[in-house]
């Protein structure tokens, strides 16, 4: 395992680079600081994790849950203890092996309330064009007037009440800076001269003109592939690594960068090559990252993708889907996404399709909408040879072969508009599929997660073992993960949720007025479960959802008397049916096992490492329960008392293995079985001598008969299980052992080599 290492005196004395065995994720947050981080760093170690990962930790928005909007990129947050607290951290957790690895946000800063937090827009609204600080941010002054539209008043201007003071402009809690020489005037005149805008929240949709993050006009885009502004925002962050108080970084939302390439050398060349780096990119099924990015890999949610798709049944599934259409009368997937993608795009991102629209010209504005409904992942890159043909057959369907021809000349020939088209094109991949098209088509809430493809969910053993075997070779530092602060639903509902499509009759017919919500509430209360507080925490979810599907309600146009009908569709905690409950515990089990044995980095979120049953945020980001008590009694020997313990088990088990034993992960081997239920195994070797099999589909395989003469070929040697909560029984296996006998009734099995 990697430690923190000296900054570095001279050439020769450079830190050896490092990639984490694995990492524990921990949401900071006021009520969460640094201190009470600290506190669990000996239970975190103890599981047999390498590197804690931390969410932001620079200067942010007062309150913030998350810290993903920075107000001040030269400063650690003073609400999680300042950078004290945060050195402090670094040496308790070095002290107990742990090195720490940190998420940084280069994409966007927030637009905060006390605006002047945010020093560099305040500068700019305060200053315009000629601040020195205009060249930070994506502002469009042509577009405005030469006035930065700021959507924060409730209601039209003339039904606000803003006066000025002294050298600010007051609006409620929120105060602006005015323009030297303005403060006399009346209010008409001084609103005009102003190198702002205050106005009605909902003008954002149509009028805004600086770059933001997806749709919140609450966090402005950073410039960060001018030189001068990566500088002054990753200052800090690279002085960090430096010191050795952090040894790597994730890279938050990569894809809304001009040019991800760039910065990540630029990124690379700063921090040195020793610091992991893993980005948050979202790949479709068939997509590959950029080779040439100076990275380790993603932080995982391809992996994800893979891991629930193998535990997921085709037949069961489609049956779902044809079940939900008849049920609810919504169309299938296609139509799905392509009708949420252009409603986004010309909703919710109507302002960011204008800006491309105005520099294309009118005879192409067409041609750039279609282009962007049909485009196939989430961006494009600079200095890609084209745009996918199939794309551009379907936008020629759409709008004129000649036009879409014209847009893609331009991309290739304007960098410029090549950038804003791609960011554009991320944002309404998220918020098109993720934020909406995900929360109306739900036939299996378990395949509708951040880099599923809920049309296609399943994911055959072949499949996963090609995946795995190309990360092995191409991204081995990658990392992988299950749950995380974005997921929808944990690992765990998901696996509950699954079992489903492996019984489809299971479902039943849920009811209700709305009968899309009535589907999605009953699969998010089987996934939940009876857990405390679940009546509370489902409306909650529900709630959420039903607003980003926009199908009878919305953020921006809420339906009140709808709304309040939401509640009755929970009709308190639902278990799921008593046949599915191994199928439950198997899936559980087996993604536990796939995901910390698999090549790539694992990530445990924050009490992940026992069952852990969460829903959308805000329900995944509620302060986590830490299993140290039961952590330490099955390190006394006490043997697991129910699925939860298991997984915590198997987790420590894998966790400590790979801390203690790393050139056990090393390549990848599928290993096939032979017989009438062996699509029902998944096994792989890594490194020199370890063995991993895990049961798939459990509740079909049982009423089809069992395992009955299916055996596993077991590569050259004797192998002897490593059996988590019985360090007694240690039975070992050669040959082509039956499977039955191999995994002795468990839905899973851990061998290593003699």
């Amino acid at each position: 395992m990697s430690q923190p290492h000296p900054t570095p005196e001279s050439e020769s004395d450079v830190p050896t680079p490092v990639t984490p065995t694995s990492t524990y994720r921990l949401q900071l947050c006021p009520e969460f600081p640094f201190a009470a981080a600290e506190a669990v760093v000996p239970h975190i170690a103890s599981l047999g994790v390498s590197h804690l990962h931390l969410s932001p930790v620079l200067e942010a928005a007062p309150g913030s849950t998350h810290g993903y909007d920075v107000t001040d990129h030269s400063r650690v947050r003073a609400e999680l203890g300042g950078e004290p607290g945060l050195r402090a951290l670094a040496g308790a957790a070095r002290a107990h092996g742990l090195g720490l690895v940190l998420d940084i946000v280069p994409n966007h800063m927030a637009v905060p309330t006390p605006l002047r937090l945010n020093r560099p827009l305040w500068e700019v609204l305060r200053d315009g064009p000629a601040s020195p600080y205009a060249r930070w941010f994506d502002i469009d002054w042509e577009a405005g007037g030469g006035q930065v539209l700021l959507p924060v008043l409730a209601g039209p201007v003339e039904t606000c009440e803003l006066e000025a003071d002294g050298e600010v402009l007051r609006y409620g809690e929120q105060e602006f800076p005015l323009r030297e020489g303005t403060a006399g005037l009346a209010l008409p005149e001084l609103l005009a001269a102003q190198w702002y805008r205050p106005a009605w929240w909902r003008e954002a949709r149509t009028s805004l003109n600086y770059r933001r993050f997806f749709t919140i006009s609450d966090l402005i885009g950073v410039r960060v592939e001018d030189p001068e502004v990566f500088t002054a925002t990753h200052a800090k962050v690279l002085e960090l690594v430096r010191d050795g108080v952090a040894e790597g970084l994730r890279i938050d939302h990569v894809d809304g960068l001009a040019d991800p390439e760039e910065y990540l050398r630029r990124l690379r060349a700063a921090a040195g090559e020793h610091c992991w780096v893993v980005v948050e990119k979202i790949l479709a099924r068939e997509e590959r990252l950029p080779s040439a990015w100076p990275v380790a890999g993603t932080t995982g949610y391809d992996a994800l993708h893979r891991v629930d798709g193998v535990f997921t049944d085709p037949e069961g599934a489609a049956e779902l889907a044809a079940r939900y259409g008849e049920s609810t009368g919504l169309p299938q997937w296609p139509e799905a996404a392509r009708t949420s993608a252009r409603e986004v795009l010309t909703g919710d991102l109507a302002a960011e399709l204008g800006v491309l629209e105005r520099q294309a010209g009118p005879e192409l504005a067409p041609a750039v909408r279609e282009l962007l409904i049909v485009f196939p992942v989430y961006r494009p890159y600079p200095g890609e040879s084209g745009l996918p043909p199939r794309a551009l057959e379907q936008a020629a369907a759409a709008a004129s072969a000649g036009a879409v021809a014209a847009v893609r000349e331009l991309l290739l020939r304007d960098p410029a508009f090549a950038a804003r088209f791609a960011q554009t094109s991320a944002a309404l991949r998220a918020k098109s599929l993720e934020d909406r098209a995900f929360y109306r088509y739900a036939p299996l809430l378990s395949a509708t997660e951040v880099g599923g493809e809920p049309g296609r969910p399943a994911v055959s053993a072949a499949e996963f073992h090609a995946y795995c075997a190309a990360l092995a070779e191409e991204w081995p530092g990658a990392g992988t993960v299950l749950s995380t602060h974005d997921t929808k639903r944990s690992a765990d509902v998901r696996a509950r949720i699954a079992a489903l499509s492996q019984a489809p009759e299971l479902m039943g017919s849920p009811a209700g007025p709305d009968p899309q919500l009535a589907w999605v509430a009953h699969q998010t209360a089987v996934g939940l479960g009876n857990v405390p507080k679940a009546g509370p925490r489902l409306t909650g979810a529900l709630l959420k959802a039903v607003r980003e599907a926009a199908l009878r309600t919305s953020w921006t146009e809420p339906d009140e008397a709808y709304e309040a009908g939401v509640a009755s569709y929970v009709q308190g905690p639902v278990d799921l049916p008593a046949e599915l409950a191994g199928a439950a515990r198997a899936n559980l089990l087996g993604m536990t096992l796939l995901h910390l044995a698999m090549p790539g980095v694992p990530e445990v979120y924050q009490g992940a490492e026992t069952e852990y049953r969460a829903l959308v945020d805000p329900d995944n980001r509620r302060p986590a329960h830490f299993p140290t008590g039961a952590l330490n009694r099955l390190d006394a020997g006490a043997a697991p008392q129910d699925p939860a313990e298991e997984k915590l088990s198997l987790t420590a088990t894998l966790l400590r293995l790979r801390r203690e034993r790393p050139e056990l992960f090393r390549g990848y081997a599928p290993v096939l079985a032979r017989g009438p239920a062996a699509d029902h195994l998944v096994a792989f070797t890594r490194g020199p001598g370890l063995l991993v099999a895990a049961t798939r589909l459990s509740h079909r395989l049982a009423a089809s008969g069992g395992w009955r003469d299916t055996r596993l070929h077991l590569p050259p040697g004797t192998w002897t299980a490593l059996v988590p909560g019985s360090p007694d029984s240690t039975p070992s296996h050669s040959g082509s052992p039956e499977v039955d006998g191999l995994l002795a009734g468990r839905p899973v099995g851990i061998w290593l080599r003699g």
